[in-house]
C-alpha cells in the first residue's frame, strides 16, 4: 500500500535510515523467546481490539480504499494488522483526532493507539511494550518566505503545533528557556495545520518528518534546518490495560526484526525504494551545509560585533552567549584553528569526543590528542586550507591517544580577513562511526549466521552460484558437502541448549580449520553445515576420490571428542556429497541432491558418507509425483477414513481408531507410510489433518443418537506439525460446535516426538481441548524420547504399546521386559494401556497375564470403511465379530 500523493523516492530516502536503526536495536536487545512473550492461549480467544487511528501518513492513516471496511493503513497499521491476523484478533478501527485519541485511550474507550512516543508524563497514564516499532524525529516546515534556520529564529513568529503532541511540550519548554516570544497555534489535525502554512495564516508548522516531508511536497513548502526531538515510536495502551496485548506485540517485533525475511521487513520494504548510502549522504550534506552557513554567519556577526561602539557591549555579550548556545547544541564537532594549527575555538561536542574541557584544548595542536598517523593526515588537509585557501571535504579516520577510533566526514574552509587573507581554519566534522557499525552489523546479519559466524544460506547460495560459473569456464570439478550432526537433539535435551550452541560453535571452528582458501563453509540451519570445494581436478574420477578422502578426514576430525564446559562429548556426523557434474543444476538443485545423499547416509546407520546417485533422483521424482497427486486428492476428496476396533478382554468394542487411506486413480493404492511423510514435508498435513478431524466429528455426530454406537470412542492421529499449527485448537472447537458434540468421545493420538519441543505450549493446548472433554493417547509408546518428567506434565488418558514390541512378545525376552515396564508405568501414573498389533490368541493370553486388558489388531478386525464397521458393531451389539482366521 502507498499513501496517495506521496513521493516514493522522497519518502523512502527519509524512512530507510529509521528501518536500519530499528534493525540494529533488534540485534542488541536481550533475546526473549517468542514463546515466553506471548501469553498461552491468547490466540484462541478471537479477541476484539479497538484501535484509535488518526491521519499521520505514511506511519498511520485510515485506509478507506483497499478494503471493504475502513482499516488501519500505513507502516504501523500494516504491522499491527499482520500481528492481529497471526493472533486471530478482530480489529475495530476508531477514527479520531490526535488529542481525542489519547483521551479515548486513557479513558478505556479504545484498547490500543499506534504511533505514540514515550515521555515521563505519558508513562503515568499509558503502558508501552519494550521494543520500539519505529524511530522518528521532528522538523519545522515553512513557506520559504520566512527565514527559520535556528530555534532562535522562532522568536516573533506564529508556529502551528499538534494539540497534546510531544512537539508542543518540547518547543514550549525551549521557547521559555530562551525567552522567545512565539505565538503557538494549536491544531487537532496536522493536515489542517499544513494548509494554514500554505495559506500564510501561520509562519511554520512542527511535524514528524514522515508526515512533514509528504505534506510539504504536496503544498510546495520548505523543510527548514530546525531538526529536533528524536523519538522512539510504540503501540500504547491505557495504564494497567495492556497486559493482554503489549507482550504479544513485543514478542512479534523482537522475533520479526531478528529475521530478515519476516513480515516486518516485508511491510517496510513496500514503503521504500532507495539505498542507505544515498539517504545518508543527502542528510549529511544538508546538516553540514546548514552548519557551514550557520558558522559563517556567526563568524561575520562576531567580526561585526568587534567594531561596535562601547554602548553596544551589552548586546554583544548577549549575542555571543546565544551563539555559543547554538554551536554547543549542534550534534557535530566544530572547531577553529589558527595559521599555526593551534585550536582557537571548540564546541561542546568536540570537548566530549576528546574527553577534556575547552581550557585544556585551546592553544594546543592535534599532536596532544591524536596518534601520529591521524595528525599527519590532518596536517596535510589543514595545510591546503590555511596555505592555499582551498575548501576541503573528506572522510577521516581519527584515532585518539587512548586508541579510541572515530570515522568522520569533515568539511574545512578558510576564514578570511577584510583584505581576503586567510587567518584561520574552520572545521565541521560529523561522526559516522555508528553508521559504519550499523552497516557492518547489517551486513553480518544479512549474510552470516549469528551463532557460528559462518556464511548463512543466502551467502552460501551466492558463492555456490559463482563456483558453478567458474566450474563451467574452467572445467575443474567441484563438490558440495552437507554435514549433519548425528542425534544432536539429545545434546539439547540432556545437556541444555547452551551446550548445544557451544557444540555447534566448536564444530564450525573445526570445519574451518580443514578448509583451503578456495573452499567455503557455512551453516544452513539447526545442526546442518555445508562446504563448497572448488578446483578439485578435471578428471571426474580423480575428483571424486579426492572428495571422498577429504570428507572422510573431516568425518574423523569431527568424531573426536569436544570439550564442553569441563566435560567431553563424543559426536558422529553424516555427510552427503553432490558433485558439480552430477546434473545441470542450479545452487538449490545441488543442495537438494546433497540432501538426498545425506538422508541416505542417515538411513544407512549414520556416521557415514554417501554420494548422490541417479537412484536418489528417482526417489526424489517419486516423492514429487506423490506430492502432486496428494494435492489433487485433498482438493477432489479422494481420501477415505477407515476404522479399526479397539476391544477389551471380553471383545467389547469400546473404541475405534480412524486410519487415513488413499487410492489414486493413477497411482492406485498408496500406503500411509509413503504419503504421510510427503504430507509432513510439504505442509499438506495441515489440510489433510483438518479433513480427518471433520470426518471424525461427522461420524460421531451420526453415532450419538444410536443406543449402541453412542458409547464408542473414536481416536485419530495428530502429527506434531499439525498440533503446533496456530489454528489447531480453533479448528477442533469449530467442528465440535458445528456438529454439537461435547468431545468426550473424541480421542487424539499424539506421538512422543511432540513432547521434545515447546512442552509448555503442548500442555496448554491439551488442557484447552480437555475442557471440551477430549482425551489424549500417547501412540507408539516406547519408540521415542518421552521422559517421565514429560509424562507427568501431560493430561494423558492412555498409553499405546507399539506393535513392534507385541510382534515378538512370545519369543523375545527384551520385548517382554519392555511391555512389563510400560504396563507398570501406566499403572503408577493411573493411565490406561492398550496393546497394538495383536494377531493371535496366544498374544492376548500373554498380555492378559501381564496385566494388559485392552487390545487392537487384526485378530479383532482389519481397517475398513466407517459404514462397514458401523454395521458390524450394531449387528454384533457392540462386540467384535468372532475371528475366523487366527495366527496360532
Amino acid at each position: 500500500m502507498q499513501y496517495k500523493g506521496a513521493s516514493t523516492t522522497m519518502y523512502s530516502k527519509l524512512t530507510l535510515f529509521v528501518l536500519l536503526v530499528c534493525t540494529l536495536l533488534a540485534s542488541v536487545l536481550p533475546a526473549v523467546s517468542y514463546a515466553q512473550a506471548v501469553s498461552p492461549g491468547l490466540a484462541s480467544e478471537n479477541r476484539l481490539v479497538r484501535v484509535g487511528v488518526y491521519e499521520n501518513p505514511p506511519k498511520l492513516f485510515l485506509d478507506t480504499e483497499s478494503q471493504a471496511e475502513p482499516a488501519l493503513g500505513g507502516i504501523l497499521g500494516d504491522v499491527f494488522h499482520r500481528i492481529a491476523a497471526e493472533e486471530g484478533w478482530q480489529v475495530e478501527v476508531h477514527p479520531c483526532q490526535w488529542n481525542d485519541c489519547l483521551l479515548m485511550l486513557e479513558s478505556g474507550e479504545i484498547d490500543l493507539m499506534p504511533d505514540v512516543a514515550r515521555s515521563s508524563e505519558r508513562e503515568q497514564v499509558f503502558d508501552y511494550h519494550h521494543t520500539p516499532a519505529l524511530l522518528s524525529w521532528s522538523q519545522i516546515f515553512s513557506t520559504g518566505e520566512v527565514s527559520l534556520a535556528t530555534p532562535l529564529d522562532l522568536d516573533g513568529h506564529r508556529i502551528a503545533v499538534l494539540r497534546g503532541s510531544i512537539q508542543q511540550s518540547y518547543l514550549t519548554n525551549l521557547a521559555e528557556s530562551f525567552e522567545l516570544d512565539v505565538d503557538w497555534v494549536l491544531f487537532d489535525d496536522l493536515s489542517v495545520a499544513f494548509d494554514a502554512v500554505a495559506e500564510q495564516l501561520v509562519d511554520g508548522v512542527a511535524s514528524n518528518h514522515f508526515f512533514g516531508q509528504i505534506e510539504s511536497v504536496r503544498r510546495e513548502l520548505t523543510a527548514t534546518t530546525i531538526i529536533f526531538l528524536p523519538s522512539q515510536l510504540y503501540y500504547a495502551a491505557g495504564e494497567g490495560r495492556g497486559e493482554a496485548l503489549l507482550p504479544v506485540i513485543d514478542g512479534y517485533l523482537q522475533q520479526w526484526r531478528a529475521d530478515e525475511n519476516s513480515p516486518y521487513y516485508q511491510i517496510i520494504n513496500t514503503w521504500m525504494a532507495s539505498s542507505l548510502g544515498q539517504r545518508f549522504t543527502t542528510l549529511q550534506w544538508v546538516v553540514i551545509s546548514g552548519l557551514i552557513i550557520l558558522l559563517m554567519i556567526a563568524t561575520a556577526v562576531t567580526i561585526a560585533q568587534r567594531l561596535m561602539v562601547a554602548d553596544k557591549s551589552r548586546q554583544l555579550a548577549t549575542s555571543e552567549e546565544q551563539l555559543h548556545t547554538i554551536l554547543n547544541s549542534v550534534e557535530a564537532y566544530i572547531y577553529i584553528k589558527d595559521k599555526d594549527f593551534r585550536y582557537q575555538y571548540v564546541n561542546r561536542k568536540f570537548c566530549e569526543m576528546l574527553g577534556k574541557p575547552a581550557s585544556q584544548i585551546i592553544g594546543r595542536t592535534d599532536n596532544a590528542f591524536y596518534d601520529d598517523a591521524t595528525c599527519n593526515r590532518a596536517r596535510r588537509s589543514d595545510s591546503r586550507v590555511i596555505n592555499k585557501g582551498e575548501r576541503v571535504a573528506e572522510e577521516e579516520a581519527a584515532v585518539l591517544l587512548d586508541q579510541q577510533s572515530h570515522t568522520l566526514i569533515s568539511v574545512k574552509l578558510p576564514l578570511r580577513d577584510t583584505e581576503g587573507q586567510v587567518y584561520s581554519l574552520c572545521g565541521i566534522s560529523t561522526d559516522i562511526t555508528e553508521d559504519r557499525q550499523i552497516r557492518n552489523q547489517l551486513h553480518q546479519l544479512a549474510y552470516f549466521d549469528p551463532l557460528t559466524g559462518l556464511p548463512n544460506r543466502r551467502l552460501i547460495l551466492d558463492r555456490l552460484r559463482h563456483a558453478l560459473e567458474t566450474h563451467e569456464k574452467s572445467g575443474h570439478e567441484g563438490a558440495l558437502l552437507l554435514v549433519d550432526l548425528d542425534n544432536f537433539k539429545t545434546v539439547n535435551d540432556t545437556q541444555g541448549h547452551h551446550r548445544g550452541d557451544l557444540l555447534l560453535q566448536r564444530v564450525a571452528r573445526r570445519i574451518e580449520r580443514g578448509l583451503l582458501s578456495s573452499d567455503t563453509a557455512g551453516r544452513l540451519g539447526a545442526d546442518e553445515f555445508v562446504i563448497i570445494i572448488e578446483d578439485l581436478a578435471q578428471n571426474p574420477a580423480e575428483a571424486k576420490v579426492r572428495v571422498k578422502e577429504l570428507a572422510n578426514a573431516l568425518r574423523l576430525q569431527l568424531n573426536q571428542p569436544f570439550e564442553l564446559q569441563g566435560g567431553e562429548y563424543n559426536n558422529t556426523v553424516s555427510i552427503g556429497v553432490a558433485m558439480f557434474t552430477d546434473a545441470e543444476w542450479d545452487g538449490d538443485g545441488l543442495l537438494k541432491a546433497a540432501d538426498l545423499a545425506l538422508q541416505s547416509a542417515k538411513i544407512g546407520g549414520r556416521n557415514a558418507i554417501r554420494f548422490f546417485d541417479p537412484d536418489m533422483q528417482v526417489e526424489l521424482n517419486r516423492r514429487s509425483t506423490i506430492e502432486k497427486a496428494l494435492r489433487r486428492a485433498v482438493n477432489s476428496n479422494q481420501l477415505s477414513l477407515y476404522l479399526q476396533p479397539q476391544v477389551d478382554i471380553e471383545r467389547h468394542i469400546f473404541g475405534v481408531e480412524g486410519l487415513l487411506r488413499w487410492e489414486d486413480p493413477i497411482l492406485g493404492f498408496v500406503p500411509p507410510s509413503d504419503f504421510i511423510p510427503v504430507a509432513e514435508a510439504s505442509g499438506l498435513i495441515i489440510p489433510l489433518g483438518e479433513w480427518v478431524i471433520e470426518q471424525a466429528c461427522e461420524i460421531l455426530a451420526r453415532w450419538k443418537h444410536d443406543p449402541i454406537l453412542k458409547s464408542v470412542k473414536l481416536s485419530i492421529n495428530i502429527s506434531p506439525r499439525q498440533f503446533h499449527h496456530a489454528e489447531f485448537v480453533s479448528v477442533i472447537e469449530k467442528q465440535l460446535e458445528h456438529h454439537q458434540l461435547d468431545g468426550s468421545k473424541l480421542e487424539l493420538e499424539v506421538t512422543e516426538s511432540l513432547l521434545i519441543e515447546d512442552i509448555d505450549i503442548t500442555v496448554s493446548r491439551m488442557k484447552a481441548l480437555g475442557k471440551h472433554g477430549i482425551q489424549f493417547a500417547l501412540d507408539d509408546f516406547g519408540t521415542g524420547y518421552a521422559s517421565l518428567g514429560y509424562l507427568k506434565q501431560l493430561p494423558l488418558a492412555l498409553l499405546k504399546i507399539d506393535q513392534s514390541f507385541v510382534k515378538d512378545l512370545l519369543t523375545d525376552n527384551n520385548d517382554e521386559a519392555i511391555v512389563t515396564t510400560i504396563l507398570a508405568l501406566g499403572s503408577s501414573l493411573e493411565l490406561g494401556v492398550i496393546a497394538e498389533g495383536v494377531e493371535s490368541r496366544q498374544q492376548v493370553s500373554k498380555l492378559e497375564s501381564m496385566g494388559c486388558h485392552l487390545f487392537q489388531g487384526y485378530l479383532y478386525g482389519r481397517p475398513a470403511p466407517a459404514e462397514e464397521w458401523q454395521r458390524k458393531i450394531i449387528d454384533n451389539k457392540g462386540f467384535a465379530p468372532e475371528p475366523l482366521n487366527l495366527k496360532e
